[in-house]
Parts: structure tokens; C-alpha cells; sequence
């Protein structure tokens, strides 16, 4: 899993092998943690931190019916 910040834009990346995902992710600095959230990426390929807004992507796009 790549890491990013809301900040930059840009989502972070999760390779289909690294599910379930989550936030905080481990990358992230210890003051920005939050409770730990789980993210459904295989219906759309995508989803965001309720919490922190940080954006993930599933690398290949959506799985349906994946798990």
C-alpha cells in the first residue's frame, strides 16, 4: 500500500493483495490518527476516510464479487 495525505490530492494506492484496507494507514503520522475505520474498495474501486477524508484506490479498479 502507498501512503498519502489529504492534502496532496492524490489517493492512496492499495494493491487488491493488501485487503482489507484501512485508516489510519501505517504510514500515516501518530498525529493524525483516528479510529481505526475498514474501507470497501471492491465495489467501485474507491473510497474515502469518514473520519479524514483521505482518499484510497484499489490498483486494477473494481473487483465485484471480489473477495
Amino acid at each position: 500500500m502507498s501512503t498519502t495525505t489529504p492534502a496532496t490530492g492524490e489517493p492512496v494506492m492499495v494493491d487488491p493483495s493488501a485487503l482489507p484496507a484501512f485508516c489510519p494507514n501505517p504510514a500515516m503520522p501518530l498525529w493524525s490518527s483516528h479510529p481505526r475505520v475498514f474501507l470497501d474498495l471492491e465495489p467501485t474501486g474507491e473510497a474515502s476516510c469518514p473520519y479524514c477524508g483521505t482518499r484510497y484506490r484499489l490498483v486494477g479498479g473494481a473487483r465485484p464479487g471480489g473477495h
